[in-house]
């Protein structure tokens, strides 16, 4: 059985809906939030792969390492903010500190 580009895009389809359901029923948790917006990025990046793949086009496959590259940094950013957060609010729970998120 070959492994078609409708297969890539249910793939891709099935990790942006997982993402967006993580986001929907879990918005108290940070670290799940920040999974669930890596999985949707994920699922962009397989579409942009597969496409590139079905065009015979390369720029789709480099377009993916930059967004890549840009995520890896956003997670560290990101990773590190959760520490500080933590280490000021002994808990990631956004609905118990909301007031300080607007600060």
């Amino acid at each position: 059985m070959e492994i078609t580009l409708l297969h890539y895009l249910a793939l891709a389809g099935l990790l942006f809906l997982i993402g967006i359901l993580g986001i929907l029923l879990n918005r108290r948790n940070l670290i799940s939030l920040i999974m669930s917006i890596e999985l949707i990025a994920l699922a962009i990046n397989i579409n942009f792969i597969s496409f590139s793949n079905y065009l015979n086009d390369i720029k789709g496959q480099v377009f993916v390492l930059f967004v890549l590259t840009v995520a890896a940094s956003e997670i560290a950013i990101m990773l590190a903010a959760l520490v500080i957060y933590f280490s000021k609010n002994k808990n990631i729970w956004i609905d118990d500190n909301v007031s300080d998120l607007r600060g």
